[in-house]
């Protein structure tokens, strides 16, 4: 039989059913609204949902979602480019056939193509058991539109890829637009992965200097351009390639995505989680743009993939790696004896060859100088062949160094630069990403933080020169500066306070409100008549550079679940943080008072501080390591709303540097730190997931993580930490024949139920999310962003 012909037989036989699936009318005029979660469509078999999913602070698209995870997947998404309001958006149906999303403006932002020849009061809005949202007539035999013909950055099982459609990878894991990666059919009719970048693209996958693809078992001598996924795990497509899972032969839930990152993967649900059970690629840093230009992409098992900036160069735009690195330094044009080369071992760069030869070292060099565009040559010897290959680069892209790479990379620098060794992700200041979490209607945009550092170093009398015009710079600066601006440094937005003003304010430091490792936080008023809470650092022996360019950090991080911080003061041996003031107090002050939180503000007080965290660890170029998570550290204001204090004292970590040897000491709270602190093992932004997973069963608990007396008909006076209580209480209910939340009401007991108010899914729903977090192995916890979805989508 033909191939082709038995190809198209597969994918008639794969072909969902209509009638599998409950079907939800939408009649004329009606619509789903947003400010309603209940309208949702929900497959008949219970997998899947469709309708409102938030993106970011109100912000949401029109989406369609695996429900049966462990965190809600997102499977196709309608306007990922442009997400509507959280109120008045709608998803209607019009007269005209033609499914419309709109804003609160009434801004269309979405739409199907009109079918003026069906009359609308008979079409039906259905979501398949397959996960393909359907738009057809009463009698479900006309198809005007379906999500199956339109794939995001999924294929489901049974979808097909075809000639016009493709898959789109996200921007990253928290932000849902378009990202950079795309997997079409090509010209030539082979399936492809595409980098577009946001100054370059280039063809990656299947190996880019294979010039014919049939070589690799590929076929141009097709029409058809598709490709499907069945559920047994197996994928096949019209030009001869195919690959199955490592679990082939199931049938369960499966998933083909685009990553992020730009690897293709294939994804097989077990029990709750998604498990990669194929990829095409193994080696991260083979995907092109990963890194950007003039950068190298590196990668082991332990640490992950990491970008570098190569040696002269700085990063082009803090939050996005794809726009690369520029360089520090200028090269004339033709003055040989102006630059040199340096040695990058196991380097090599994609593309960009100005021309290939084959000629000794020193004619490679020669041959890079004579040209204005030469950044460097690639050069390796074949010992098979016995001849040399030298490729002079007018750009330098894809950059990787693997020990795999024979040869070497020769890279182009000023003769006065070849001793700047440092790379520029190692100086690069914490950025936090404008794009996630996304925003619609926002009233405010933060102000960018500068940071002005400046020297002056000279001999003699040049020394003094340099110091007179800073003098009359400032001087310039004040006298045209706005009266209003006076007391704030040019570093930071925040005021720089005297320590005579801090004191006068907080009446002589008389009222204490809170104690920690750290200092000493005081009640204060200032003159404009704020409250706030001052808090006076015991680290006296900081010195001021590294003091305010740690409050220039703390500057750049904005949230509303993160504690905002006012003015500062550094004077002496005096280290000063002023901060808004929170009427409630600590979550560790009101679990310990007489009078308890109700259930709906304690769930509220996760979420809130679970959005702080994830903020911290994952919108941010740079990781913010808390540290030292607790209750005492979890502020409440007048609505009870939760936000995350002295996160600007925890350590600061680059995304790349996993190395626990960059902890000088352990940090955090006997009973909230995670088993990494205390094996030595590497530390990542898990030991605060486990934190939170321990503040969270505190909540429920009312029980000391610490050590607790349980009583004697439960231990004998023996003390056991609130993980392994909770853990044997739900154990002991396993099989139970008593009330499914019977061993919640035990964990909770009689002192901590609020009555009316106790909700008993949510307090289960809580404990499991923080029995995930508490997980002694790391790399079982889930991140704080997945953590905020379980908890907002249940």
């Amino acid at each position: 039989m033909d191939a082709s012909i038995f190809f198209l037989l597969l994918c008639l036989l794969q072909a969902p059913p209509l009638l599998s699936s409950k079907a939800f009318d939408i009649l004329r005029g009606s619509s789903l609204s947003v400010e309603k979660p209940s309208d949702n469509l929900v497959s008949a078999n219970g997998d899947f949902s469709a309708g409102f999913f938030p993106v970011g602070d109100n912000a949401f698209s029109f989406a369609i979602w695996f429900k049966k995870s462990s965190v809600p997947t997102i499977v196709w998404m309608a306007n990922r480019d442009d997400p509507v309001d959280g109120r008045g958006s709608k998803l209607s149906l019009l007269r005209d056939g033609s499914l419309i999303l709109t804003n609160s403006a009434r801004n269309t932002i979405w739409s199907t193509p009109a079918s003026i020849s069906l009359e609308a009061s008979m079409l039906q809005l259905q979501l398949l058991n397959t996960g393909n949202l359907v738009l057809h007539n009463s009698d479900q035999s006309v198809v005007i539109w379906q999500s199956f013909d339109s794939p995001t950055d999924t294929l489901l099982p049974q979808q097909t890829l075809t000639r016009v459609s493709s898959l789109i990878s996200k921007k990253s894991q928290a932000d849902y637009s378009i990202g950079y990666y795309k997997l079409q059919f090509d010209d030539e009719n082979v399936l492809r992965l595409l980098y577009q970048g946001p100054t370059v693209s280039s063809l990656y996958w299947p190996t880019p200097w294979v010039n014919d693809p049939e070589s690799l078992g590929r076929s141009k001598h097709n029409t058809s351009r598709n490709a499907v996924l069945n559920v047994s795990g197996y994928f096949q497509s019209s030009d001869n390639f195919a690959f199955q899972a490592a679990d082939f032969g199931l049938v369960i839930p499966r998933r083909l995505t685009v990553d992020p990152d730009g690897n293709l993967r294939l994804y097989s649900l077990q029990e709750t989680d998604w498990v990669v059970t194929w990829q095409v690629l193994s080696l991260p840093c083979q995907i092109h743009g990963i890194c950007g230009p003039n950068s190298l992409c590196s990668y082991d098992h332990a640490s992950g993939r990491r970008c570098d900036c190569l040696n002269g160069f700085k990063r082009k735009n803090l939050t996005d790696w794809s726009y690369g690195c520029e360089p520090e330094f200028n090269i004339a044009c033709n003055q040989t004896d102006g630059s040199s080369f340096v040695q990058l071992a196991h380097v090599e760069f994609y593309g960009s060859d100005i021309d290939f030869m084959r000629i000794n070292f020193t004619g490679c060099e020669e041959l890079c100088l004579m040209r204005c565009d030469c950044k460097g040559f690639q050069f390796s010897f074949i010992p098979d062949e016995g001849v040399y290959h030298c490729f002079p680069k007018f750009m330098l892209l894809n950059g990787q160094r693997t020990l795999n790479f024979g040869g070497d990379f020769y890279l182009r620098l000023p003769r006065a630069g070849l001793f700047h060794t440092k790379t520029a992700d190692k100086e690069s200041k914490l950025e936090c990403s404008r794009e996630v979490p996304k925003q619609v209607q926002t009233t405010y945009e933060n102000e960018k933080v500068k940071l002005l550092l400046w020297f002056a170093t000279s001999l003699g009398g040049a020394e003094v020169t340099c110091v007179l015009l800073v003098f009359f710079f400032l001087f310039r600066t004040n006298r045209h500066s706005d009266p209003a601006e006076q007391g704030y440094l040019l570093t930071t937005r925040f005021k720089r306070f005297s320590f005579a003003e801090l004191r006068k304010a907080t009446k002589g430091f008389s009222e204490v409100i809170g104690r920690g490792a750290g200092g000493t936080v005081y009640k204060g008023v200032l003159p404009d008549e704020r409250v706030c809470a001052i808090k006076r650092l015991s680290e006296a022996n900081q010195g001021e550079a590294e003091f305010l360019a740690e409050v220039n950090t703390i500057g750049r991080l904005n949230h509303m679940n993160l504690i905002e911080i006012w003015g500062y003061c550094v004077e002496g041996k005096h280290r000063l943080l002023v901060y808004e003031y929170m009427e409630h107090g600590s979550l560790a002050e009101n679990l310990s008072s007489n009078i308890a939180l109700d259930w709906e503000k304690k769930f509220e007080i996760a979420v809130g501080t679970a959005k702080g965290l994830a903020y911290l660890h994952e919108e941010c170029l740079e990781w913010v390591l808390h540290c030292d998570v607790k209750p005492e550290n979890i502020l409440l204001d007048s609505d009870y709303q939760p936000k995350v204090a002295d996160f600007g004292m925890s350590k600061l970590l680059n995304r790349g540097e996993l190395d626990h040897s960059s902890f000088s000491k352990m940090r955090g709270t006997r009973g909230y730190m995670a088993p990494e602190w205390l094996y030595n093992l590497p530390i990542t932004s898990k030991v605060d997931v486990y934190s939170y997973g321990i503040v969270v069963l505190e909540m429920v608990t009312g029980k000391s993580p610490t050590g607790m007396r349980i009583s004697d008909s439960e231990g004998a006076g023996e003390h056991m930490r609130v993980v392994k209580l909770v853990k044997e209480k739900m154990m002991s209910n396993i099989g139970s024949s008593s009330a499914n939340d019977s061993w919640i009401e035990e964990l909770i007991g009689p002192s901590q139920r609020v009555a009316g108010k106790y909700d008993s899914a949510k307090m289960e729903l809580l404990v499991k999310v923080a029995l995930q977090c508490v997980a002694d192995d790391k790399d079982d916890r889930p991140t704080m962003n997945q953590v905020v979805e379980m908890l907002v989508r249940h």
